[in-house]
């Protein structure tokens, strides 16, 4: 059965391979970052430390903090929301280590759990910090700065999972709208049609790359 050989290649449509070490690298570092804002404030949320840093806002990260919004959500998931909010981020963190380098092709099901991890759930904290000012009435810089980490993370992992993406519907195209083999694809089942896949989006790129160059 062929297998991926050359783990560096770039998919269509970018210049670059998504799955490259220097960018998940960089993802896992802004989202420690994130890791260590959340914690911190957790740990006031826990009582464990008793003054929160905002050089901007004062004491209205203190009351964001403690605000029923935030009691609520302690009630119903049994840890504050920073401490969410950094598991979150960790999981960002683990699953970008995770996989090859031609992890969009060979580990479609791993690309799809950090993609729901990175975009939907970044998004609805990134809102949910922006609307403070309305719900809660008070403002928290801390807040902000993970907010615009999520955002950050977004844009830094959309790429990798677009690729997933194009070579799972390339898959579908080749199989015949195969179901079966789509999803034995999506767990990473090494097939002839998923190579294929995974070469055309390849050679597309590179063919799209060349044209460009010729143009010139």
């Amino acid at each position: 059965m062929k297998r991926p050989f050359h783990l560096e290649a770039a998919p269509a449509p970018w210049k670059y391979n998504p799955s490259s070490w220097p960018q998940r690298v960089l993802i896992c570092c802004i989202a420690a970052v994130a890791v260590l804002i959340a914690v911190y404030m957790g740990l006031y949320q826990w009582q464990l430390i008793g003054h929160v840093w905002d050089p901007v806002f004062g004491s209205q990260t203190e009351f964001v903090l403690d605000s029923d919004v935030s009691h609520n959500l302690r009630k119903w998931f049994r840890i504050p929301d920073s401490m969410m909010g950094a598991l979150a981020y960790l999981g960002d963190i683990l699953f970008a280590l995770a996989g090859s380098t031609r992890r969009w092709q060979d580990r479609p099901w791993l690309v799809v759990i950090f993609g729901i991890d990175v975009i939907p759930l970044g998004a609805v904290s990134a809102i949910l910090v922006f609307m403070q000012g309305t719900v809660v009435g008070a403002w928290c810089f801390l807040c902000l700065i993970t907010a615009c980490i999520s955002m950050i993370l977004i844009f830094l992992a959309y790429d990798e999972i677009w690729s997933c993406i194009l070579y799972l519907r390339k898959v579908w195209e080749l199989s015949g709208k195969n179901k079966r083999l789509l999803w034995d694809t999506f767990w990473g089942k090494a097939s002839e049609t998923a190579h294929e896949a995974g070469e055309i989006i390849i050679r597309n790129r590179e063919l799209k790359a060349a044209q460009k160059k010729n143009r010139f």
